[in-house]
């Protein structure tokens, strides 16, 4: 794989600005937003000047209990070969709960969640991973998350437990360093020692982004300037090991584009800077190399002894590939996903439906972050169905919290605009009569097949709808 460099996360609100901007190396895109058969002209554009574009996942749920989805997987592996991408990344968390293995609905969280660090949560991430990494037709690089909350009974820091995946699956780390902050801030952990911890041989590239600090709670919103603070991890990291690339992220409220590039700009000088007072036994060969290795990622020299696990663990096939030892399958770790089920479960539901606070939980901590997934549902749903927040006007953010604190998402944000105004319909919520109107149209044109069916049923299905909804 090749060095990657300086890179910014292309969005469709700032893809002209990032087509001019000069040293911009490579790009991610969020893969989910893209569709192999119709890729955005921009980013054909970019791939026809040589500009890597690496498919960035945010749905796959690999800390989720469940194995991954099939589809969700093909999906990810045709981004890839479409964009000609050298790697694919996702994240270390888990997005949904419930199903199954629980005998519960399943609830969607909208958002990131932390996985437990814990022995149960690392089997089942490893083969998870594993199953990912025989879908790809490129190598996986998987990222830490930004937490408001911690789980009770953690038996491994961060640092120990990203350790033991790379060490188990041979899987490479995308890690953000504002992520790293963000932990910092929300849950006393020190960035210094998450570095010494880990594996840096393994890391594929570096995400750095903004965010902001409210009654002593960080928020890694990508939607302010990259801090002093960020910076300050980003300038440790690159004094172990140089990066491969790093990244600027922003999702929202995107300046204009001389200040992406003043931040870019701070950016190289913190990896240069600080590349340059690398001390030469940290720079051995494997990490001052410009390519990510596909070898099975070797313990660095000074790293801890990590925590014992199961004898019967097993390498997944990649790293039995490159070390060329032959391991046994791992036997089924079914009662594992099943704890990790419960668990997860337990929490989203608190999260999203109102239910009891876990025990070991802090009921405070999850109550900001029950309001920061309602604010991002909203706000996402807002892009989803720009219609909304026009017809709602200032009452539409309100009505959406209000709504999400006691309807769990069940579906796509696309359900979840067409059930948040047909909430607003049936409960009689909409007094003016000409916003109901709007509302009532906007739904009955979206909630059926399109085109809409003449057949005599549907036709009459669609009356008593309309009838009912404007009761």
């Amino acid at each position: 794989m090749k060095h990657l460099g300086t890179g910014i996360g292309w969005r469709p609100e700032i893809a002209a600005a990032v087509e001019g901007m000069p040293g911009i190396d490579w790009v991610e895109a969020v893969a989910e937003n893209v569709c192999p058969g119709h890729l955005p002209e921009s980013l054909v554009r970019l791939r026809e000047r040589g500009v890597t574009v690496v498919p960035h996942g945010v749905s796959l749920g690999l800390g989720g209990a469940d194995r991954p989805d099939g589809g969700k997987l093909a999906d990810l592996a045709a981004a890839a070969e479409a964009l000609g991408s050298p790697l694919v990344t996702e994240h270390i968390a888990f997005v949904r709960a419930g199903g199954a293995l629980t005998a519960s609905p399943v609830l969607e969280a909208g958002h990131l969640l932390p996985v437990p660090r814990t022995r149960d949560a690392l089997d089942v991430l490893c083969e998870n991973i594993r199953i990912a990494q025989d879908a790809l037709p490129v190598p996986l690089a998987v990222e830490n998350i930004a937490a408001l909350i911690s789980w009770p009974g953690e038996e491994m820091t961060e640092g120990q437990f990203l350790y033991d995946l790379a060490d188990r699956t041979g899987v490479r780390l995308l890690i953000d360093v504002a992520n790293l902050h963000t932990n910092h801030v929300n849950r006393g952990e020190d960035p210094a020692k998450a570095l010494d911890e880990l594996p840096v041989e393994a890391i594929a590239y570096v995400h750095v982004a903004g965010g902001f600090e409210r009654d002593g709670v960080w928020h890694d919103s990508h939607a302010h300037a990259v801090p002093p603070a960020v910076l300050a991890i980003l300038a440790d990291l690159s004094s172990r090991v140089r990066p491969p690339g790093v990244l600027l992220e922003r999702d929202e409220n995107f300046p204009a584009p001389a200040e992406l590039e003043r931040e870019l700009t701070a950016i190289r000088e913190t990896v240069e800077k600080a590349s340059i007072s690398m001390v030469p036994e940290v720079s051995a060969p494997a990490a001052a190399a410009p390519a990510v290795s596909d070898a099975v990622v070797p313990a660095a020299p000074e790293a801890p002894e990590p925590p014992e696990v199961p004898d019967e663990t097993a390498a997944s096939p990649a790293a039995e590939r490159a070390s060329g030892d032959a391991h046994k399958a791992s036997p089924s770790t079914d009662p594992a996903r099943q704890r990790l089920a419960l668990a997860q479960a337990a929490l989203l539901s608190a999260l999203v439906a109102g239910t009891p606070v876990p025990e070991g939980f802090d009921g405070t901590r999850l109550s900001v972050q029950a309001r920061a997934l309602a604010g991002k549902r909203a706000d996402v749903v807002a892009k989803v169905a720009p219609e909304l927040p026009e017809i709602l006007a200032e009452g539409y953010r309100t009505s959406f919290v209000a709504y999400a604190h006691g309807h769990p998402m069940t579906g796509g944000y696309r359900r979840d605009a067409l059930d948040f105004a047909e909430h607003l319909l049936l409960g009689g919520r909409l007094e003016d009569p000409d916003v109901r109107r709007q509302v009532s149209d906007w739904w009955l044109e979206r909630s059926g097949p399109a085109p809409l069916s003449q057949h005599p049923a549907a036709r009459l299905a669609r009356a008593t709808r309309r009838v009912l909804l404007r009761r």
